[in-house]
């Protein structure tokens, strides 16, 4: 027995209340902004373009409140401070753990946003930087408050190229670059609110793909290409698009490291035109492409066309928390010592990063990472703070092939990698960078208190 389809892909809707803000958080040239082992420089001397906060506000029937922050911004090396910043909002709104997202879109080419570099040239400015994104995403989600009107978020998958995968087999040796040799996840998801009048609300543009175009030798402040991506789609929607990076750990552009902006900016554009294509693939408001019948002709017509279809306002949130192990890792007293005696720039920058991460971990051998998971309408936005390999958002979406699923890297923290466990046998970055055990990807997807999958069926049946 076959099953008819109704559509052509999943199109899934939730109908509410809904607000986006958005405002620059450029910070001061004099900030530190040393991102790159090789780098030669701690301050950038120019702006490429700006980066930006923007907010959006869900409100479902039962008037509860979602709150999604996206901001250029690259991760956390002290986690510390991004509790620090979460909390703020959550208290300031009496918000729970779970209604808030701070989602960081990755750049290579912003400021410092760890207080523990304040000894660092320009380091001063961090903790006041800081404080000034609290206040900043306040602001955003107060005046977004005030905004809300009637909307209907509809999502659609398209499709880009701009991502390669980025393990690269030099004769045994294994380098973060291009690898023409394996095939990218070039999912590209869009997310349109419109209201009533069909007219943009927002749009929520999740790709996975490293902003590392700017490098080592880029002296300026950029969102990379996520900032022309974003001039290209607002100016055709006329309203703020949400840059949400998804499951990277292993894609970034073919033709990166680089300090030329209009190779970064030509990626933006890429990304974004693909955008624009993906929202022209969208149906209206609460509608569906269903099959209306045949037609006789000089050849035997499938017959498709658009279909109203009750508004969808089921919107819940939920924290899955799994336990994982750590490898076994050096005491923070001698990698301080290691830092100590390392006379090389380069080595130096890559135990500081270490450090920082061990200080967060402590003397703990276990650590449960926290999954949100928002279910909007049919749609589900599966987010955590780490640097996940795309096999993990491939796998879901093939799991459940009939809905929008949006994965999100970097939310609400920042740790390390989530490789697969075959590649721990290889000496690659991403497996000597990260903190956590071999298996750890593949536990979190397979096992918990409540089996992973068997969560998201139950909430698919809400």
């Amino acid at each position: 027995m076959t099953t008819k389809r109704t559509e052509t892909q999943p199109n899934d809707t939730f109908s509410g209340l809904f607000a986006a803000t958005a405002t620059d958080i450029t910070p001061p040239l004099a900030i530190y902004a040393r991102n790159w082992g090789a780098a030669k420089h701690d301050l950038a001397k120019s702006i490429h373009k700006p980066l930006m906060m923007q907010c959006l506000l869900i409100e479902g029937g039962d008037q509860d409140v979602l709150v999604w922050i996206t901001a250029d911004l690259g991760w956390w090396k002290n986690s510390t401070d991004e509790q620090n910043l979460r909390n703020y909002i959550l208290h300031k709104f009496n918000l729970r753990e779970e209604q808030l997202l701070i989602c960081l879109s990755h750049t290579h080419a912003g400021p410092s946003i760890c207080s523990t570099d304040s000894d660092k040239p320009g380091g001063d400015l961090i903790v006041p930087y800081l404080n000034f994104l609290a206040e900043t995403a306040v602001g955003l989600i107060e005046e977004g408050m005030q905004q809300k009107q009637s909307g209907t978020l509809t999502w659609g998958y398209g499709s880009c190229n701009l991502a390669s995968k980025r393990d690269y087999d030099d004769h045994g040796t294994y380098l973060i670059g291009y690898n023409p040799m394996q095939m990218a996840d070039d999912t590209l998801l869009v997310g349109v609110v419109r209201d009533e009048h069909e007219t943009y609300i927002a749009t929520v543009v999740n790709y996975a793909c490293h902003p590392t175009t700017f490098a080592h030798e880029n002296t300026m402040l950029s969102p990379d290409y996520i900032g022309a991506m974003r001039e290209v789609v607002e100016g055709y929607t006329k309203c703020s698009c949400l840059f949400l990076q998804g499951a990277s750990g292993d894609l970034a552009p073919k033709e990166q490291y680089v300090s030329d902006p209009a190779v970064v900016d030509r990626h933006g554009r890429q990304l974004g035109y693909a955008v624009i294509s993906t929202i022209e693939s969208i149906p209206k408001n609460n509608s569906s492409l269903v099959f209306k019948g045949a037609l006789i002709s000089g050849a035997p017509l499938a017959l498709w066309g658009l279909q109203e279809k009750k508004q969808d306002n089921r919107m819940t949130a939920h924290i899955l928390r799994v336990t994982v192990a750590y490898k076994e890792l050096p005491a923070v007293a001698d990698l301080m010592l290691e830092y100590e005696l390392c006379d090389d720039r380069v080595m130096k920058d890559r135990l500081w990063r270490k450090i920082n991460t061990r200080r967060g971990i402590g003397d703990h051998k276990t650590v449960d990472i926290p999954i949100w998971i928002w279910q909007l309408g049919n749609a589900l936005v599966i987010a955590q703070a780490n640097e996940m390999y795309s096999v993990a958002q491939e796998q879901l979406r093939k799991t459940f092939p009939d809905q929008n699923i949006a994965f999100i890297n970097i939310a609400n923290g920042y740790v390390g990698y989530l490789p697969p466990a075959d590649l721990y046998e290889k000496d690659l970055y991403a497996v000597w960078q990260t903190p956590y055990a071999a298996g750890s990807l593949k536990k979190l997807f397979n096992t918990s208190p409540k089996p992973f999958k068997s969560l998201l069926y139950e909430i698919r049946t809400y």
